[in-house]
């Protein structure tokens, strides 16, 4: 069983490439089958183009913090995915950014890999042909790296998405150490992980963040970690990282 450790290793195998591309603010950490690293950074710049494109078109597109309305036809998909993703979520749209590009990318590689994952700032798009364990990070909490999400290949593609109020430069309402949430949508996924880690202010918050997540159509699953305090609903299958 293979368990994905990002931030650590960059080590290629006999399962596949591990390789980094980055741009600019976006930093992707990718497993396929084959080296495309060239490739994806033609991608990667194209996605933020679009994206910034649409802030100087929209400004409140980069700092609203609840759902905008399309009003414009004909949108690129990764902005697209960002505005539907917010409004599902109830955050604003750029809570959705970095699952919406782990998603494009991987979609683009799964036309020329059999197994994908792509990684960006916590932020997971994968689809395998054989079991993975994805581990959870949670900042200084006593489950960060000890646990993890056994991935089942019949359920991918999957985004698995992780928001935390401890760790990392995003912004957040809430002091939650990881809220991670999965769904077949990576945008959906990262944006409804910040609507949740947002609610969580103490333990006694993880009960309603997790209703908020579940209660949106699409979520698979969702995990709060609050210190020593976890919570878990939906169809999530943990297990222990050695």
């Amino acid at each position: 069983m293979f368990v994905d450790r990002f931030y650590r290793d960059l080590s290629s195998s006999n399962r596949w490439d591990t390789y980094r591309v980055k741009v600019e603010t976006s930093d992707l950490y990718i497993r396929t089958k084959g080296d495309y690293s060239k490739f994806i950074k033609k991608k990667l710049i194209r996605l933020r183009k679009e994206v910034e494109a649409e802030i100087k078109r929209r400004p409140e597109f980069l700092t609203s913090f609840d759902p905008l309305e399309i009003k414009t036809k004909g949108l690129p998909g990764v902005v697209k995915r960002m505005y539907e993703a917010s409004k599902k979520a109830q955050v604003g749209p750029m809570a959705a950014v970095a699952g919406a590009i782990a998603q494009c990318v991987g979609e683009v590689l799964e036309k020329k890999s059999k197994e994908v994952v792509v990684e960006n700032g916590g932020d997971v798009y994968v689809s395998v042909i054989e079991p993975i364990k994805m581990t959870i990070f949670a900042g200084e909490s006593p489950f960060s790296g000890k646990i993890g999400i056994k991935i089942d290949p019949s359920m991918c593609p999957l985004g698995i998405c992780t928001s935390s109020g401890t760790v990392g430069h995003s912004f957040s309402f809430g002091r939650a150490d990881g809220f991670t949430v999965v769904s077949k949508d990576a945008a959906l996924s990262d944006a409804v992980a910040t609507g949740g880690a947002n609610k969580i202010k103490s333990s006694q918050d993880i009960e309603t963040a997790l209703e908020y997540a579940m209660g949106i159509y699409g979520i698979i699953g969702v995990i709060a970690i609050y210190r020593d305090v976890i919570g878990i609903k939906g169809n999530i299958e943990l297990c222990e990282i050695s």
